[in-house]
């Protein structure tokens, strides 16, 4: 039952972000609204993580064969994307490497900005 739970409430956050997809007219996919929320949520402490663990560990697990269905995509687009494989090419490693860098960057800002404060800020595991 606990299972069930975690999913209810984080297929609440997904509802959350599709309803604030079709309020606000900005050009993001509403799952980003919705993982926004239940970050914030979780920062906010409204959400505990132990509220959601268990069931995000597994979805982790199985994101792999979420992809399968794209790349069936891709295959049946293979006549279009062919006359402009070397222009996805390019996008696709600068994206990457773009990405790479900003997650890097924002990673050691994170590490560097809780080094400053203390290993031990008052925040133990008991309390996610």
């Amino acid at each position: 039952m606990k299972f069930v739970k975690q999913f209810i409430l984080i297929l609440l956050f997904s509802f959350l972000g599709e309803l604030l997809h079709y309020l606000i007219p900005l050009p993001f996919p509403a799952s980003i609204y919705g993982i926004i929320l239940l970050f914030a949520a979780l920062s906010a402490k409204i959400v505990k993580v132990k509220d959601v663990r268990e069931v995000s560990v597994f979805l982790i697990a199985v994101m792999p064969v979420m992809f399968i269905p794209a790349a069936v995509g891709l295959m049946d687009s293979w006549s279009d994307i062919r006359s402009n494989l070397l222009q996805y090419v390019i996008v696709t490693v600068v994206s990457t490497f773009v990405v790479m860098g900003v997650a890097g960057r924002t990673t050691q800002y994170i590490i560097r900005r809780h080094l400053r404060k203390g290993p031990h800020d008052g925040h133990s595991e008991e309390e996610d």
